[in-house]
Parts: C-alpha cells; structure tokens; sequence
C-alpha cells in the first residue's frame, strides 16, 4: 500500500529502481548485489484517469534489530571488577595553586575485565570556588591518537572555569583526603560538620579504555534527586539504575529516554536535639511535621559524555562508564538551591530567558492535514473563547517529510504566508518542527533533487562510515545523512537552511525532534540501496491497517462500557491478525558476548552492555562507530547530538530573526542544553499514571537548568476520555510550558471537543493568564539567578523530611502550591500543606481565606470535575493583569496586586518588567513590593516605561476591618471593601491615581 500521497509516490514514476553499490555495507537485510528488492508498482484512479506509481518499499523490520545483548546488571554471572580488579595507588603528589596532582599506578595485575587496563592515571584536585571542588582522574598519557576516547572537549560541553577562591580558607566548606590503604580511595567531607559528601572507601578503582567504575558510599536511606533523563518518581530509591544514553524511547518508565543530565542533588535530614543542639542523620523514614529537623545538599556532577550507569544500591552509588574520563564537580550547597545555582552559574550556564508570548498557550498535533485545517483549529479556539497562542505543525506540513520544505499541494508557501500574516496580526504565533536526520535524494531521480542535501554535501557536513563514506541511516522521510556539529560549515549550512525556509514561511520558533540522534535502522542500512528512495521505515504508522489505535484511558470501560468493549474487541482481532502474519519464532537467540582485545576498542558492542533500553547502542540510534570529520567516533559523544543541534539551532536563529530571543523546544538534551533551548517532555500515553510522572520529570529538568517542560499528550483511545484532558488541560496550565499535543490518526483532543474540558481549560487558563507577570519574573530570575520556576515541597522547605518524597504536589516558584488530581473518577484530592508547624499560612486562590490544616496532616480536599486547587503562600505579594485572549493583549492592560500577608502580617514579592522578546532589552523596570504594619509599599528601578495604571489590590489575611484606606497619604474613600469572615481587604479602582502608571513613581498603601 502506498505510504506517500499521490502526489508524492508518483514523483517516484520517471525512475526504475535499482540497487546502487557503495564502498559501505549496508546493515539493513539488503544486499548491494543481485536480488536487492526493488519498487513494485501499483495503479490509482485520480479523477477517473488510471494512473500508474511506484510504491514505497518498507525497508524490512529486521534493519533495526542488532545483537542480542544481556545487560551487566541482568546477567547473573556478570564479572564483579569490584572482586576482580586491584585499584591503584597514588604517588608523586605536587601541590598546585588550588589544590594538587598525583600519579595513580595500577596496584596489581591488570584485571582487564570490560577492556584494557589503564596503567597510569593523573589524578589533579582542584578547589575551583568557594562552594565547588572539582575530582579530575584521566590516563596520564594522551595523545591525538586515544585523547577523543577519553577527554571531552571544552568546545562541545564548556569546562568550568577556575573561579576566585576567597583567600580566607574558613570559606572553603569542602575538604578532600586520600588514602592508599589497600589501595587508593577519596573522601570529601564538609568541613563545618564532618559529614562526609563522598567517600569511595572500601572499594576499589577501575580505569580501562572501555569501562570506568568507581564506588561512593551513601547512607541509609538516602535521597537522591536528578539523574536524568527517565520518567520515574522525583526520590530515586536505593534500589534503581540511571542509565546515560540518549534514547528514542517514549514512555518506558525507569529506563533510559531522550536526553542525559549526570547529576544528582543529595540532601540529608538531621534531628535536632532542642537542649543541646545535637544533630543525628535520619536514615528512617518515620518523621513528624512537627520535630526539629534541619537538612544538608550537595550535588555531584558527572561530566562524561559516554554511556554510563549509575547504580543506586542500598549503601552506595556505583559509576560506570563505556569510557572518558572521571570528572567530578562538588557543590557544597547547603541547600537545594544553593546547588543548583552553583551548578547553574558556575558550571553548566544559566538557562535562556524566553520571550512573552512563549508562556501562552502551545496547540499541536501530528496528523494537521493541511493550512486550512490548522486555521480551522486556530478559528474554533477563538470561537470557543479559548485563549491561544501559538499553533504547531508536526512532520504533515513538510514535502514527504524533509526538513526546510513544505508540501506544495497541503501547505503551500502561498496560502501559508496569507495565513501567518492573519494569526501575527492577531497576536498569535507558529512553531513548525525540525527533524535532526536529513533526507539523501535518489541519485536515480533527477526530480528528487533537494537543495538542503546537495548544499550540505558540498560542504561536507554529514557523519561518515569509517571508510569515509556517507553514514546513511533511515528516519521519516527515507534513508537519511546526519549533520555533523563538529564540521565548521554545519552551522552556517544549517543557519542557510533554516534562513531560506523562514524566507517562504515566516514563523516564530523550532520545535527539534529526533535528536537522540535516531535512526530507524541499524548502521549505514542506505548504503547501496538510495535508489529505492524514498523508503518507508520499517514499521507501520499509527492508523496504517493492523496498527489502528485501539486502547482506552482508566475507566472509558465503565463509562463507556460499549465503546469500550467494542475496542476491546478490535484489539484483539488486531493482535490475531498480526500474529498470524508474522507468527512468533520459536527457535532461541544466544546472547551476544564480546570478548575484550587487549588495546583495542569495540565501539559498536563493547564488553559491558549497560541497560539500554533499545538493547545493543546501534538499535534505533546512529550506530557508535559513525565518525565526525574530527575523527571522534559516536561512541565517545553520541550523547552529546541533541545537545548540539541546540545550539546549531539558537544560532541558527540568531541570524533568522535578530534580536529577538530564539524560541526553541528540543527533545534530546544534556548539561547546559537549557542555555539555547526548553525541553518537551516526549510521548507518552494517555494515562493518569504519565500524568503523575509528568511532575516528576519536570521538576528534574528545573534542577537541570531547562525551565521550558511539557509532558506531550499522546490520545491513545477510540472516544478519548475527558476527563483525563480535563484534569491534565488544568495541571498543565502551572507548568511553564503548556502545550496539548495528539499522535497521527487519534480523535481530536482539543481543548474545544468536549464543553466540560472546554470550561476547565478556560478556568485554569485564566489564572494562567492572570499571573504571567509572576511567571515572566520568575523566568527572569532564573534566568539571571538559576532559581528554580517549578519547586518540589523539599526544597522550598528544606526542614521537613515528611516531604522528601512528595511528587503529587508542587510549587509554582515560592509562592503557589497547586495539588492536581492525579487519579480516574477522583472528586476529592489529598493535600500537604507545608510550613505549617513553623507558622505558615495558606490561602485558597478561590476563597482567598486562610486554610485550616494541622502540621502534618494529609487535607482531604474538595475538587470536582473542573477544579484544580491551587493555594498562595502567605508571605507572598502576586502581580497580576487581565486574562486576555492573547499574552500580548493581557499585558497591555492594568495592573492588579494579591498581598497574602502571613502570620506577621507581612509580604514581600518582585516584579520583572522588559519589552519582553529583546535578546539585550534597551531598559528593564524592577518593581520591589514589601508589606508590614499595615502598609504597602512598592519602589522600582529601571528605565521601562509602562504605562499600565494600578486597577486593585486585594490583601489576604486583614484580622479586622480598617477605618481608613491611604495611597500616598491620600483617602481611598471608593472601591473599598472588607470581608470580615474571609479576611479580605479589597481595593479597586486605582486607575485614576496611577494614571501615568503603576509604577512610573514610588507609592505606599496604607490600611489602619
């Protein structure tokens, strides 16, 4: 059956298809000699003329199937190099100016276990800053011919820069020791405590060309945070292994998935003895709200770009790595955000400050057939009163998938140029996607010639075989070439690309996908077989026949019960019929097993299999032994592909459209990505479950430096069930990047098909809306700061360890706690309230009254269909416009504060005002608010001028009705109004007295 539109298979028709040979084999089930299949043909009636076309040839499922390998840690009678190895020992120490370097020798015998034994390593320790110690061990020989195999360049991931060391050494928290004793190991201890960051004794150093691995010993029960990226519960547990390898592998809970971020936060829990002051470290999770605690973090940084492991066991961490090198980063916090903005400042970079209109809401889909009905969705969005932002298109609006083009008959430069003038005349926006594997035209087919390939080879920018010739995978639209980032003309070539694309459709951002890098075959299957281009890949589309999407969300069967069963039906006459196509073999597959050669690498199976998800590094991914034009192999820096088609990217659009903040969403990234772009979550599957790990995730990534996070919504049923879109349409909408997004032949699942999610959107979105001035700042502040935007309850409160696990609720910078319901058929939800037992006060954002909860106690919540619940933070002072249709339009209009005073009757918050898309703005406004006693007041710095006038104040928390109202001294004696049993005081309509602004000067409110 053909793959293509019409219009498309028959481009193939003025060419037979033949095999071509090449100097590479392809790895695809193909041969490059006699019996390689060619086109069949097949006839059409288009307009009741029988036309003759080509069929796509599927490129066989056995392409993408490599060896069968057993994980390490699955194999029984995997090799301990633990038992096996005999460490080092360390020698010739010289004192340097931070620190110093010593010589580690190979204490026995080599062991060889995973690869050859390094014998000599430079072990160099270095106290960088005041709050960070870097670990660096690396063979002490190197030179052109291995340093790619073990030292990462400064250029692909910066280094951290030495800092300033304070010359007062009691400023230094982080102290490092060594021992010889059996053999060499290292602690680093905080010195104002003596605890003990990160101890490798007891165990014993393996350094060789293919597998690092070194031990550090934890506590009971510890709490570790990060280790990106997976979809798992935001505390990792003691009894879990992160693995590191980038990873097209949608929603496979605990395994590896698109990008890699080696980094954890630890953060320790100790009582306190209130008589003597004594700490003890729990290592029990039996804690009371209400007991004395204080807590430590640190955070360790692992910089590797290999394939790693971190095992995380009862007593310890386990590192290991496919080879680089160790090179440790220690932040001593004390608190979790100290760490993170120690890792963010000093190390990896601050995230990029987004553009306004980036915080409206992102509709997309794969399956948008064509311009007309992506400005039908933008219309019914607006018919339905429902705000929208920004529109997306998936892969539909290309020419048969390639990147940089559209499809003349579906999107057409023309009509979509007519289009975007209308959506950026309404203030709306259009982000299309960008795929990382480009299409290699059929070299038999004159009239598949394409420009972006032919200009791309002239430069010789695409990754090579060993032998030097084209490495040619398989994606979307065919056998495809991959950019090589570490070529000097693949930006330029990618900047021209994307300049001469925008040329013809003027849009506002990149979406970038596939950048793990995948590949839908194993090794350079295209090699030989172009002429059959352009191929099909190897598995069915969602919708294609035998593949319909058939499953259902939690509870459709006892709502929907006859729907239900009818897919239930469907889906197992599906699974039959498959099954009796390609009936399941029955002869047994041995493992694979390599054997270690003495100096040699096996880059494409090497002796330790690390749990990938995919099984063998080759499968679904560019194979590691494609080389860049450097010589580095792909082994050595495949995790490092996503990471760099960001920063391609924001360059890239630096030049596209100047000035401005480039807008980017990539799927694949690693440490530092967030300093050019945001990060979408992935697919996932419509179910309640992904929805709860969606918090997790996202809050990892603001650990990580990426603020910009959705948790994709992939419609997995016949009749999908609102509910689910009801309740994720209204959690999404306190994430910073809110976007609802449908696979290929699913239902719709706008916000507009169903009227209870339709409500429940509007609802949500208005509060959204609403608070997009505290949002901008909080991007502002992290992106200047590296503060966190989403906030687990343990950091924001660092002295409960009752929260250290507690991933159903967040906070939305410091001041808004938001407890979704997470669960089928729910109505009622529980809730944490933190703080509590130290006298914080909570208010409801829709009674505005304080919330009545003991320390401790699990609230039972009211929250029906429609609601979310969402709480402020006393203490806190929230800016505010009106929720317009559009962000644009919403902040053009007045302003408005909420001051929840907290149990002192004081508030404090901050806002952040710029022309809000300039890279370096002309002038800023910084607005402080500070109340207390009975007054308000608010100070600004900067040079901003807006002009927006003060509509309202609302104070939360007035224990009694005020007998008079002051701004400047001046009587408010309309518009004022209190409620004596919510404890709300209500001031509105300023706008006469703030006429030139709200800020444009110095003011005080007063209420006595």
């Amino acid at each position: 059956m053909a793959r293509f539109p019409w219009a498309q298979a028959l481009l193939a028709l003025s060419s037979l298809v033949s095999a071509q040979s090449s100097s590479s084999q392809p790895a695809d089930g193909l041969s490059a000699t006699a019996g390689t299949p060619t086109a069949s043909y097949a006839t059409a009636t288009i307009n009741g003329t029988a036309t003759v076309f080509s069929v796509a040839f599927t490129v066989p499922a056995s392409s993408d199937v490599g060896p069968n390998v057993l994980p390490n840690i699955k194999d029984p009678n995997a090799k301990q190099a633990q038992a096996l190895c005999p460490g080092y020992t360390a020698s010739a120490v010289e004192r340097t100016a931070n620190g110093f370097t010593a010589k580690l020798t190979l204490a026995g015998d080599a062991c060889n276990v995973y690869g050859t034994d390094i014998e000599e390593l430079l072990l160099e320790v270095d106290t960088q800053t005041a709050h960070r110690l870097r670990v660096s061990i690396q063979p002490a020989y190197l030179d052109s011919s291995n340093i790619s195999q073990y030292i990462l360049p400064d250029e692909l991931v910066p280094l951290p820069q030495q800092g300033v060391v304070q010359s007062d050494t009691q400023d230094i928290d982080l102290q490092f020791s060594y021992s010889n004793e059996p053999s060499f190991s290292f602690k680093v201890v905080r010195k104002s405590t003596g605890d003990v960051l990160f101890d490798t004794t007891g165990s014993v150093l393996v350094y060789e060309n293919q597998f690092i691995e070194f031990v550090s010993q934890l506590p009971e029960n510890y709490n570790l945070y990060g280790m990106g990226e997976r979809i798992h519960g935001l505390r990792l547990g003691n009894n879990f292994t992160a693995t590191f390898y980038a990873a097209d592998s949608g929603d496979n809970i605990d395994a590896n998935i698109y990008g890699n971020h080696p980094f954890y936060l630890d953060t320790r829990y100790y009582e306190v003895d209130e008589e003597t002051g004594e700490r003890t470290l729990i290592t029990t999770q039996n804690t009371s709200a209400s007991s004395n605690y204080e807590s430590l973090s640190h955070g360790v940084y692992m910089r590797n770009s290999h394939g790693m492991e971190a095992l995380m066991l009862p007593t310890n961490l386990t590192w290991r790595a496919l080879g680089g090198s160790i090179d440790l980063y220690i932040f001593d916090g004390p608190t979790q955000e100290a760490v993170t903005k120690q890792y963010q400042v000093g190390a990896i970079g601050l995230p990029a400050m987004q553009q306004y209109f980036t915080f409206g809401f992102h509709q997309c889909r794969w399956g948008y057939k064509n311009w007309t009905e992506v400005e039908a969705v933008v219309n019914t969005y607006r018919a339905f009163g429902i705000p929208l932002e920004n529109i997306w298109t998936d892969i539909d609006y290309m020419f048969q998938y390639r990147d940089f083009t559209n499809d003349q008959n579906t999107f057409p430069y023309p009509e979509g140029q007519a289009f975007l003038e209308r959506l950026h005349a309404n203030g709306q926006h259009y982000i299309p996607i960008v795929d990382a594997a480009i299409y290699h035209p059929n070299p038999n087919n004159a009239s598949d010639n394409y420009t972006v390939y032919t200009d791309g080879d002239a430069h010789d920018v695409f990754l090579k075989n060993p032998d030097g010739s084209e490495y040619i995978g398989s994606v979307w639209p065919g056998y495809t070439v991959f950019p090589d980032w570490h070529s000097g003309e693949a930006v330029p070539w990618w900047t021209r690309s994307m300049l001469s694309h925008h040329n013809n459709v003027p849009w506002d951002g990149i979406w970038i996908d596939m950048s793990e890098v995948s590949s839908f075959c194993v090794g350079s299957c295209g090699t030989g077989n172009l002429s059959l281009n352009p191929v099909h890949p190897s598995f069915s589309l969602p919708g294609d026949p035998g593949d319909a999407v058939l499953t259902y969300p939690e509870g459709f069967n006892l709502t929907n019960a006859t729907e239900a069963a009818q897919a239930a039906s469907q889906a197992a006459s599906q699974a039959s019929s498959a099954a009796a196509a390609n009936p399941p073999s029955t002869a047994t597959t041995a493992y694979f097993t390599s054997t270690v050669t003495p100096g040699v690498r096996n880059v494409n199976q090497p002796p330790y299999v690390i749990n990938n998800i995919n099984g063998d590094l080759a499968v679904h991914a560019v194979s590691p032994n494609a080389t860049h034009v450097d010589g580095m192999e792909e082994y050595d820096v495949h995790n490092l592909y996503g990471h760099q088609v960001l920063n391609a990217t924001y360059q890239a659009l630096l030049e596209v459209i100047p000035s401005k903040r480039p807008f980017i969403i990539g799927r694949s990234t690693f440490a530092g990505s967030g300093k050019w772009a945001g990060h979408w979550g992935g697919d996932n599957t419509s179910l309640f479950a992904y929805m709860y790990f969606s918090i997790s995730q996202a809050l990892n990534f603001a650990l990580f430096g990426k603020r910009t996070h959705v948790k994709t919504r992939l419609l997995t049923s016949p009749s999908f069930y609102n509910r689910l879109c009801n309740r994720w349409m209204q959690l999404s909408a306190f994430f910073p990047f809110y976007r609802n997004h449908n696979v290929l032949a699913a239902n719709s699942q706008e916000a507009y098909v169903w009227a209870s999610v339709a409500d429940a959107s509007k609802r949500a979105m208005e509060i959204r809306y609403s608070l997009l001035p505290y949002m901008y700042t909080l991007f502002y502040l992290s992106h200047t700061t590296g503060s966190t935007v989403m906030r687990a309850l343990a950091w924001e409160f660092p002295q409960d360890p009752t929260l250290a696990a507690v991933d159903n609720q967040f906070l939305l910078g410091p001041s808004l706690l938001i407890t979704p319901v997470l669960g089928q058929g729910m109505t009622e939800v529980q809730g944490i309230f933190p703080g509590v037992a130290q006298g914080e006060v909570w208010y409801d954002w829709y009674t505005q009254e304080a919330v009545s909860v003991q320390a401790g106690e699990n609230l039972t919540i009211a929250a029906p269909l429609g609601h979310i619940p969402v709480y402020v933070r006393g203490g806190a002072i929230l800016p505010q416009q009106e929720a317009l249709y559009t962000t644009a339009e919403s902040r053009n209009t007045s302003w408005s504060l909420i001051c929840a005073l907290n149990a002192d009757g004081a508030a404090t918050g901050q806002i952040y005002i710029d022309d809000g898309e300039s890279i370096v703005p002309s002038a800023t406004l910084l607005v402080d608010l500070t109340a207390s006693n009975g007054s308000l007041y608010a100070a600004a710095r900067g040079l901003y001028e807006d002009t927006n006038s003060l509509a309202n104040v609302t104070i939360l928390g007035v224990p009694s009705q005020p007998s008079t109202v002051t701004l400047n001294g001046q009587t408010i004696s309309s518009g004022v109004d209190y409620n004596s049993t919510s404890k709300v005081l209500s001031v509105k309509g300023l706008q006469s007295v703030t006429s030139d602004g709200a800020w444009s000067q110095d003011w005080t409110l007063n209420w006595s």
